[in-house]
């Protein structure tokens, strides 16, 4: 059948009466954690919007930890609060207090942060790494047992790990047989004197077969 075109033609587009439709995005969740929420509210087509802050309730529950540096005489106290999640405790706020003024702006700004990653009820574990990885370009120092500490930032990101094992969203950290028998060989060899871990920080890589071992988390240059 012909078909009479009167006007300009300015667009087109190929039209097939038995096309399926466009599928759409499925949601995205968070990992399965305790105390963890969806990180997804709802989907529109293809924006995803998250979930919404979290309400404060009028009474919460918390661990307070204290910090104790070589960088001052006046020791740090974290707060982390908790919130109950599906019957699961998980961090709502976080405060950081002091004698010492010189911080103050700087961990003002890192506890309303972190904070506020918290009430979004996603996954906050990342913050573990994050805080750890920080290093102060005017040098860390060893805590007390040898541990090293590159910056103030890392030693409350360890702090924040301590809490989340505490409450069952972090893991502890599981000690392999094998490096089991490393430790046994190590202290039956008398070794002691272990240089800095590239990995954990603590003075516990000896050299075991020719190779540096780490007897605190397993690193070793061979693997």
């Amino acid at each position: 059948m012909a078909v009479k075109i009167a006007e300009k033609i300015v667009a087109c587009e190929v039209v097939q009466e038995d096309a399926a439709p466009a599928p759409t995005a499925a949601p995205v969740k968070a990992a399965e954690k305790p105390g963890v929420l969806p990180l997804v509210r709802e989907e529109e087509g293809n924006v995803i919007h998250m979930q919404p802050l979290m309400k404060r309730p009028v009474e919460l529950r918390g661990s307070t930890y204290k910090i104790k540096t070589p960088l001052s005489e006046h020791a740090l106290y974290v707060t982390i609060n908790d919130v109950e999640v599906n019957g699961k405790r998980r961090p709502f706020e976080i405060f950081i207090n002091s004698k010492n003024m010189e911080n103050f702006a700087w961990i003002v700004a890192l506890t309303r942060v972190i904070s506020a990653v918290f009430r979004h009820a996603g996954d906050a574990t990342f913050l573990v790494e994050e805080l750890r990885s920080v290093f102060d370009p005017r040098g860390g120092y060893f805590k007390p047992g040898g541990k090293y500490m590159p910056s103030l930032v890392a030693e409350i990101g360890e702090c924040l790990e301590r809490h989340m094992t505490n409450i069952g969203i972090l893991k502890p950290l599981e000690i392999s047989e094998e490096l089991q028998a490393k430790r046994v060989v190590a202290k039956e060899g008398g070794l002691s004197g272990g240089s800095l871990c590239p990995k954990c920080s603590q003075l516990a890589v000896v050299r075991l077969d020719g190779c540096d071992t780490c007897l605190e988390c397993g690193y070793s240059k061979c693997g």
